[in-house]
């Protein structure tokens, strides 16, 4: 996989703005022929990761939303500014419904910044 996303998305760390995210990766979704509930899965984990790495950003700070493209998946990595951000709790219910949607799911926190990745499949891509 390319080291650089096909799409990339900055946007204010705002739970506001989690719609956008949500819009842009059903339109990628849609745009490789992805079924509608492959379409829909992709929203709610959206969400789901956008709604963790909110809960640790930073006032005034940007959220990232970076798509990599592949045969029959998508992987997007979300993230936003934080200070001293701790990862995601893999307990918690949003973990769960990301882990339930998604096919790989993976979290990290550095100094400044927490990411949450996943990946969703194309299911006409499993049949082929």
């Amino acid at each position: 996989m390319s080291m650089h996303p096909d799409a990339e998305v900055r946007l204010p760390a705002e739970t506001a703005y989690v719609a956008v995210l949500r819009m842009a990766a059903s339109g990628i979704a849609a745009r490789l022929d992805f079924t509608l509930d492959d379409v829909d899965d992709l929203k709610m984990a959206v969400s789901e990761a956008c709604s963790m790495v909110l809960a640790g950003a930073s006032p005034g700070g940007s959220m990232y939303a970076n798509f990599f493209l592949g045969e029959g998946r998508i992987e997007v990595r979300v993230s936003a500014d934080a200070v001293n951000a701790d990862p995601p709790d893999p307990g918690s219910f949003a973990w769960q419904v990301l882990a339930t949607t998604a096919a790989q799911v993976s979290a990290e926190a550095t100094h400044d910044r927490v990411t949450v990745s996943l990946t969703i499949t194309s299911s006409t891509n499993a049949h082929a």
